[in-house]
């Protein structure tokens, strides 16, 4: 996956054999994705990238992430719980996804049209992000590490994987991740461990 910020606009996120070829996803919407990134620099957001995709931040809290897929792209927003959606405009990730977190576009102009209400949500997130605001904890049958909960919410792929493993396994996962002190460490972790999720093995299976 890619590490540059600069190689996701020019390439492609490089999770995938269409990787910097004209058949990447993220060339049928770079016209839209360039317009969410200025939207978001224009905001004040600090550009990273996380999980081989855009991650803007703000007050060292994740903000938004983009995606890019055949049919689609996607702006997410992290702590989805907390967003109060005025407008109606967020959708679920997938249907294992607990709160609609995500503006989906399937036309490039749709942005710009949009930009005044992408702009709020920002704004609204940010707000969030500096009073230091979280969701209010979800009572689970297992306590997920808040790294495998942000990937999760950026992939939906990896969430139904997740959740069709039987408890077991992903109890095996959220140990081996939570053993890693740092967070830039577990969210290595989860990157490595996504091919064995998606084949439905535990984090000890070969």
């Amino acid at each position: 996956m890619i590490t540059k910020i600069e190689d996701f606009f020019a390439k492609g996120c490089g999770r995938c054999d269409r990787f910097a070829t004209p058949d990447c996803s993220t060339r049928r919407w770079i016209r839209g994705l360039n317009d969410l990134r200025r939207i978001c620099n224009d905001a004040g957001l600090v550009e990273t990238v996380k999980w081989g995709h855009p991650c803007y931040m703000h007050a060292n809290r994740n903000i938004v992430l983009f995606g890019a897929f055949r049919g689609d792209f996607r702006i997410s927003f992290f702590n989805a719980a907390l967003m109060k959606d005025p407008e109606n405009v967020l959708e679920k990730q997938g249907p294992n996804t607990r709160h609609a977190g995500m503006i989906r576009f399937a036309d490039n102009a749709r942005v710009v049209k949009m930009e005044p209400v992408i702009v709020s949500y920002l704004k609204e997130a940010m707000d969030y992000a500096e009073k230091g605001i979280t969701p209010p904890k979800e009572r689970r049958e297992i306590e997920l590490p808040d790294e495998l909960v942000e990937a999760m919410d950026s992939d939906p792929e990896l969430a139904e994987a997740f959740h069709a493993l039987t408890p077991g396994r992903q109890r095996s996962y959220v140990i081996h991740i939570n053993s890693a002190k740092k967070s830039e460490t577990r969210v290595a972790r989860i990157v490595k461990s996504r091919d064995k999720i998606l084949a439905g093995k535990g984090a000890t299976e070969r």
